[in-house]
């Protein structure tokens, strides 16, 4: 049966399942969808029916076209830039789709996805950050603020952990797994799409178990192997612009919670002075990403938003914080191929230079290259030996 018979006969389908959904006011299923398509067309194959019901049933109630797309696992981001053709990245590169979408689609999908969250998308209120059930992330711009029509951007959740090996050689893993273990605090950095919250999975997966933790996300998509880990994600306003919980309340409730280990998916704001003040006040072993180039631009990054806190610490006092605090920096990058690889791990010195907070490099993307000096004042005391210094 050809190809445009299937779809004439599946919009005929569409149509009755949409009136039958009107009338009754009750979701219609699998099965009575497949026996619609038996009655519209008596003669279609059994696969092709399985197919058919499984189009319908996605665009009733799922993400209709863009649930293929979101199936498929090699899939990471998908991207919808107004009308026309639907582009989604794999393997790092991006590539447009036999998925074409028309406004009418795009609007409608957009309702399906921030209806059920309490949200609203319109022209009043036209950027919406949102979380799919499967904890995808998910961006929407919508005119006037998007001039070519409504922007859907949707982060895959990757439901595979990545090891720590896989991203960083043995050496430098291995460090890394020290270094955790024994309660340094580390800051994770780079560059959008680098892999910062797949390496901070990685890093908390060498946790001793048993210890408490608790994170805080805009959008949860930490996924942590502890036996004892709270959840905490940001919420933003209503529809009457009340109820925000910002990232900045949830890391001062945190420390209210008895945490063994504070994990802040991503510092964006004022709420970096909490987090700095959580590991300089016996919250050893915190961790957290921010967008940088490197290790001492993600110190510079750090102290330009705890100024945004408008909390009038003096910058000497905001750049001796930085230098207790914060034990290693790990910088993380994507790679020609696609993939994601450490470039960096880099030491906070704990002597400010020219009153500015620096980094000293102990790890390179192939071996590590020096112990840290200041290793012997974390709990876990210095590293095993000089064999971490082979490739």
């Amino acid at each position: 049966m050809g190809i445009a018979t299937i779809r004439t006969i599946e919009d005929d389908v569409h149509r009755q399942v949409l009136a039958v959904g009107r009338a009754t006011g009750e979701p219609v299923g699998p099965a009575e969808v497949a026996r619609l398509v038996r009655e519209v067309a008596p003669l279609v194959p059994t696969d092709d029916v399985a197919a058919v019901v499984a189009r319908i049933m996605a665009r009733t109630a799922g993400l209709g076209p863009l649930e293929p797309l979101l199936d498929d696992p090699t899939v990471t981001e998908v991207m919808v830039n107004g009308i026309g053709p639907v582009w989604v990245e794999r393997a790092g590169r991006l590539q447009a789709t036999e998925v074409v979408l028309d406004r009418a689609t795009i609007e409608l999908l957009l309702l399906r996805i921030v209806s059920p969250l309490g949200l609203r998308i319109d022209r009043s209120s036209p950027l919406v950050d949102a979380r799919l059930p499967d904890g995808s992330r998910v961006n929407a711009v919508v005119p006037p603020l998007a001039v070519d029509g409504p922007c859907l951007t949707i982060r895959r959740f990757g439901v595979a952990s990545i090891p720590l090996d896989a991203i960083a050689p043995p050496s430098v893993a291995a460090l890394l797994r020290w270094a955790v273990a024994a309660r340094s605090n580390v800051l994770v950095c780079g560059g959008t799409g680098a892999g910062k919250t797949t390496l901070l999975n990685a890093l908390a997966a060498s946790i001793p178990s048993g210890e408490r933790i608790i994170t805080v996300e805009d959008a949860a998509e930490l996924r942590l192997p502890g036996e004892h880990v709270v959840r905490l994600e940001a919420r933003p306003a209503s529809v009457e612009g009340t109820g925000a919980v910002t990232i900045r309340d949830l890391v001062r409730n945190a420390l209210r919670m008895r945490p063994d280990r504070l994990i802040v998916g991503e510092a964006r704001g004022a709420e970096a002075l909490d987090l700095l003040q959580a590991m300089n006040t016996g919250h050893d072993g915190s961790l957290s990403t921010c967008h940088a180039n490197g290790p001492d631009d993600a110190l510079r990054r750090m102290e330009t938003m705890v100024l945004t806190g408008s909390v009038g610490l003096p910058l000497q006092a905001i750049r001796e914080q930085l230098a207790t605090a914060i034990d290693l920096v790990v910088d993380v990058a994507r790679t020609p191929a696609g993939g994601r690889r450490v470039r960096q791990v880099a030491e906070v010195q704990r002597r400010a230079a020219g009153g500015l907070v620096r980094t000293r490099v102990v790890a390179e993307a192939d071996r590590v290259i020096a112990l840290p000096l200041d290793s012997g004042r974390v709990a876990g005391g210095p590293p095993p030996d000089a064999r971490w210094l082979r490739p």
